[in-house]
């Protein structure tokens, strides 16, 4: 059997606004804060991580804190992040629950207006209802079906019955797709499974499935070549993480990228997961991240997120750390 991802691991994206991040994301969203930290790369940003109750892999949704101003949209970027509901049902439940936010209800595509929530309907195969973050984060609820495990979070507002899985398919934009289909489906083992127009009636939307496949395990790429080139900011993705098993599957994946010469950042150990960092032919930032240790490698479940959590190789620098961090309520 060839060399496979098992689907999405994370998705880090970028705040301008910390304490607003995570009221919108565990109050509004009902996520549940499972890793306080800091980007390892720079220090003097928060890493804040969002997830299930038991921090699953494939349920993360991440944010640095950089101050920076919004992001420019266009292509060359990732350009919608999908949550998976267990229902239509679902669904309905989030538009009333959205509406009731002070989020604008305008049909799919037809605003870029912050906060702007879409019609239900049906986007790649599956029941989606798209919205936008107060920063202008965008972002799909679908509808997996209630197929596969889930690990509602008990002190989520979010009804248990209505809260977010996990991870879903990931829209990224490409002027051209000739280079990305081939590092997708010749060196990543993508599979080709269908496409569709886009819902914001600019290109053709082509679907690509790793692993066992299905929602948790999609990469949707979008062509676009009238959009000129986005510029990262607020509100924007900084990448998308896959799914490795563990660190001996991660060793043949940094095998695999130097035998097709794609130049990566070589294996990069984040304590809580090991990673492999490279970008692809249009420049979107990808990583590799095995699915061990997880979060509770330096706290309780129990108490995850609650306290500022640095990895070993920081910890003699936390009181510098925690000077530099302004407060998040």
């Amino acid at each position: 059997m060839s060399l496979q991802l098992t689907g999405i691991h994370h998705l880090t994206a970028i705040t301008a606004n910390a304490p607003g991040n995570l009221r919108f994301y565990t109050r509004t969203l009902g996520l549940r804060l499972v890793k306080k930290t800091v980007n390892q790369d720079d220090t003097s940003a928060y890493h804040l991580f969002y997830a299930d109750a038991v921090a699953t892999p494939g349920t993360d949704l991440t944010f640095f804190d950089w101050p920076v101003g919004r992001e420019r949209r266009g292509t060359n970027s990732i350009v919608r992040t999908s949550l998976r509901v267990a229902s239509p049902d679902s669904l309905a439940w989030w538009k009333q629950h959205l509406s009731g936010e002070a989020f604008a209800t305008e049909e799919i595509g037809a605003t870029e207006e912050i906060g702007a929530t879409g019609e239900i309907g049906d986007i790649g195969g599956y029941p989606s209802l798209d919205f936008e973050d107060p920063e202008g984060q965008r972002l799909r609820l679908v509808s997996d079906g209630g197929k596969g495990d889930s690990h509602p979070w008990a002190q989520s507002p979010v009804p248990i019955e209505h809260q977010i899985r996990g991870l879903g398919p990931i829209v990224i934009s490409v002027p051209d797709i000739t280079n990305t289909e081939a590092v997708l489906t010749r060196v990543m083992n993508m599979r080709k499974a269908r496409d569709y127009a886009s819902p914001d009636g600019q290109g053709q939307v082509h679907v690509f499935e790793m692993g066992e496949g299905g929602p948790a395990a999609e990469l949707h790429v979008a062509v676009q070549p009238g959009l000129a080139p986005a510029r990262q900011g607020a509100g924007a993705v900084h990448h998308v993480a896959f799914r490795a098993p563990d660190q001996e599957i991660l060793h043949q994946w940094t095998a695999r990228l130097a035998e097709f010469r794609l130049p990566s950042s070589g294996e990069v150990e984040r304590y809580y997961f090991r990673s492999l960092y490279f970008r692809e032919p249009n420049g979107i930032l990808f990583e590799i991240a095995t699915d061990g240790p997880g979060f509770t490698a330096d706290e309780p479940l129990e108490t995850l997120g609650e306290s500022l959590a640095l990895p070993p190789f920081l910890e003699p620098k936390r009181a510098a750390i925690e000077a530099g961090l302004k407060p998040l309520a």
